[in-house]
């Protein structure tokens, strides 16, 4: 009799809309308790969704599973996993989330630049305050805004941004023509920042975005222009990031951070011009059902033998 494979899930097999593919065991595992059954015979790990913890329960999964095949992330990001590559088995695949979770993050994305164009940071101080202070802000209609990032969260941002009237340019990595139109390079930002509005950070952290709004770049933002980040904390330069929002010249919102947790008393939280809120742009009461329908997707493909969705490409870990 072939040996059932051992699955650890961050939800109970109940939770799933259906029946889970037969000739796998499951078993629930929220990466914080003890290991539901012997580490070394697991197969398919979904890492639970626990932010603040990923290192944690990495170390621990990947220094027992001798054994894995897949490590299944449900973020669309997977820089958190580099340090611990050298613990992944031979042969073991990451998939990640990527476009599952893309339009939550989207819709956050375009919220936080609205409330920022608007200045619902200043009334909301104000209304703090019960103060009633009336004051003249920007609108959206007729701006142009760069969405650095052209995946499944970029793509979602620029559809967005298009029905407020915004002249919405798009950056990736490389430039390329699509059906949605031109697609700047990243060598091209220096030279489209001075004639923006807003700057929308949606791109992976990656050794060529890190910092990528570092402070000659912020320096090339327009007085008054406006930066979002839904991306990664590390891809803007955070003390360069703290003197120009400080003096007033540009304004941000932030739902990623660097360092993150952002520290109390760190002078982004009291800067005016500045709304951040904790990384929650995925984190909405779509995300369990969205994140059920894929785990449940992949587990298939994986019983039946076929391609996995989202796997990373091969990653040389040194053993």
């Amino acid at each position: 009799m072939q040996e059932s494979r051992a699955v650890w899930l961050p939800y109970r097999s109940g939770e799933f809309s259906g029946p889970l593919p037969d000739g796998l065991s499951y078993h629930y595992w929220d990466g914080l308790s003890a290991f539901p059954s012997d580490p070394r015979d697991v197969r398919f790990v979904v890492v639970p969704p626990v932010p603040a913890k990923q290192h944690e329960i990495l170390d621990r999964l990947l220094n027992a599973a001798e054994r894995l095949e897949v490590l299944q992330l449900l973020s669309s990001g997977h820089d958190y996993l580099a340090p611990f590559l050298g613990l992944l088995p031979s042969g073991a695949r990451v998939s990640t989330a990527n476009g599952v979770h893309g339009e939550a993050t989207a819709e956050l994305a375009v919220t936080l630049l609205l409330a920022a164009e608007r200045g619902l940071d200043d009334f909301s101080r104000r209304h703090a305050l019960g103060q009633w202070r009336p004051r003249v802000f920007p609108t959206l209609s007729g701006k142009e805004v760069i969405v650095v990032g052209q995946g499944a969260v970029g793509k979602a941002v620029a559809a967005r941004l298009a029905p407020f009237g915004c002249r919405v340019v798009r950056l990736a990595r490389t430039a390329r023509d699509t059906a949605d139109g031109h697609v700047h390079g990243f060598e091209e930002l220096s030279s489209l920042l001075p004639s923006t509005d807003a700057v929308v950070l949606c791109a992976p952290l990656t050794d060529e975005t890190r910092d990528l709004m570092d402070a000659s770049r912020l320096a090339l933002m327009k007085d008054g222009s406006v930066l979002v980040n839904v991306a990664r904390g590390e891809l803007v330069d955070t003390q360069a990031l703290v003197r120009e929002a400080g003096s007033g010249r540009l304004r941000a919102a932030l739902d990623v951070t660097a360092p993150e947790p952002l520290p109390s008393g760190h002078p982004l939280w009291s800067l005016p011009g500045v709304l951040i809120t904790p990384h929650v742009g995925a984190f909405t009461d779509a995300f369990v059902p969205a994140s059920l329908a894929f785990i449940a997707q992949q587990l298939g493909r994986y019983a039946r033998g076929e391609e996995l969705a989202n796997v990373l490409p091969l990653l040389v870990a040194a053993h």
